[in-house]
């Protein structure tokens, strides 16, 4: 009699294809498929788990990435559903929407803008980590919106403190919240158009999201200049970039009359973010 499959057998299984196929992180992969296959990891391995294993791990072997894969990913305390239709949630914008929610507790509450909020992660970090905040998750995709729309009511009351708007950075905004923000954020798109990016990212991830334009700096640009306008006295911006630009965004910060600038690290010390503070009258 043929012994039975496990799900021990088949993760080393799938290590070895996932590694064949170039995946950069195969034994990784391969628990976390195990994972999201296995209602029990020792129990038996039925065929509809085994149908739904292969299926995923096909996936993963043309390169599609595995948050995709997977339909959802962590995001500080939140488990968010990530597709097609957003960007990946990644662990240098769990800094940036960290220092937010620092920003804003110590302002003691109040009105906070996400700025091109795609799966809603930074917004509903918000939500759900400062009681005394109202939120607005912005995002000029429809699409990016379906997905952000699908997370906020995942999270239960603080939901109630969140409002969607589709536009273009703070044309989404009523006209009555100008002046009136304590604090703003962005993760906005930041490469340039003849930057090289990663394969998982240029096939897979939206170019609208992370395109700006020739030079990288087009939308950082805009926010940059126009948050002054919206933001309450004291308030704060804090807005992801790419390394490189950090400098280029803190003068911009400077030039467009923030009181004080700072450039932030991420989580492998690299210059990630720009804090913008515009202090009392």
């Amino acid at each position: 009699m043929a012994e039975a499959v496990t799900w021990s057998t088949l993760r080393t299984e799938a290590a070895a294809r996932l590694r064949d196929a170039g995946v950069p992180s195969p034994d990784a992969d391969a628990r976390w498929l195990v994972a999201a296959a296995a209602p029990d990891v020792d129990g038996p391995v039925g065929e509809r788990a085994l149908a739904y294993f292969d299926a995923m791990l096909a996936r993963r072997r043309s390169g599609e990435p595995l948050q995709y894969v997977l339909g959802s990913w962590g995001f500080r305390s939140l488990d968010l559903l990530v597709d097609r239709r957003v960007l990946i949630p990644r662990p240098e914008t769990e800094v940036v929407a960290g220092v937010a929610i620092e920003e804003l507790r110590a302002l003691g509450g109040g009105t906070a803008v996400d700025l091109g909020t795609g799966s809603g992660a930074i917004a509903l970090a918000i939500a759900t980590e400062v009681p005394a905040a109202s939120v607005w998750a912005v995002d000029r995709s429809s699409l990016a919106l379906e997905v952000a729309r699908a997370n906020l009511a995942g999270i239960g009351r603080p939901g109630a403190r969140v409002r969607i708007a589709e536009g273009d950075w703070f044309d989404a905004l009523p006209a009555e919240l100008r002046g009136q923000l304590q604090v703003v954020v962005a993760n906005p798109p930041y490469v340039a158009e003849d930057d090289v990016l990663p394969a998982e990212v240029r096939d897979w991830e939206p170019h609208g999201a992370l395109i700006a334009g020739p030079s990288g700096i087009e939308d950082l640009d805009r926010i940059v200049e126009e948050a002054p306008a919206w933001l309450d006295r004291p308030g704060a911006l804090v807005v992801e970039c790419a390394p490189h630009q950090t400098e280029v965004v803190a003068s911009l910060a400077e030039a467009a009359g923030f009181d004080e600038v700072e450039v932030g690290l991420d989580l492998s010390a690299r210059p990630r973010f720009v804090l913008c503070r515009l202090m009392g009258a």
